[in-house]
């Protein structure tokens, strides 16, 4: 029993360092009019290891957002100031506003995660400003209005 452990773990550590970069050898040949045969291409955008998942220098969230359902969300929550639009991630942050015919204020976050015109691609997040919690019923409102906003979009676009 203990050998079988013994060879996994071998087996695992070899792995690993098999994904390392390797500084002693280089499988780059170096331009031969360059003049430096000791030279590497440490830099070559094609070079990649297992590490590179994990460099945050490089890391960007995009998301395909549903027009739609962005046009929309604007729409409806157009009584409210909006603080922070990245439509490259889908999100939409509001400040503080009172909503017609509404005694208390709320802001808004809107988030469109998804190409398509579903309820699933919409996630709306409502704060109120004195502190008390939000029902889920005005949230699933929210979210109602604008899917509901979102599919008139479309009808009116497809009569072209």
């Amino acid at each position: 029993m203990r050998l079988p452990t013994i060879l996994g773990l071998i087996m695992l550590t070899t792995t690993i360092a098999a994904c390392g970069q390797n500084r002693t050898t280089s499988t780059y040949s170096p331009n031969p009019a360059s003049g430096n045969s000791d030279e590497r291409e440490l830099n070559d955008p094609e070079r990649s290891t297992l590490w590179d998942i994990f460099d945050r220098s490089t890391a960007e969230q995009t998301t395909n957002v549903n027009r739609y359902l962005w046009a929309a969300s604007l729409d409806i929550l157009n009584f409210l100031p909006v603080q922070e639009v990245d439509p490259f991630t889908g999100v939409i942050v509001t400040g503080y506003g009172t909503p017609p015919g509404g005694g208390r204020s709320y802001r808004a976050t809107v988030h469109v995660s998804d190409p398509a015109l579903a309820a699933r691609s919409l996630s709306v997040a409502l704060q109120s400003s004195g502190g008390a919690p939000v029902s889920a019923a005005t949230t699933r409102a929210v979210e109602d209005a604008i899917l509901s906003r979102a599919r008139q979009l479309r009808i009116e676009d497809n009569k072209f």
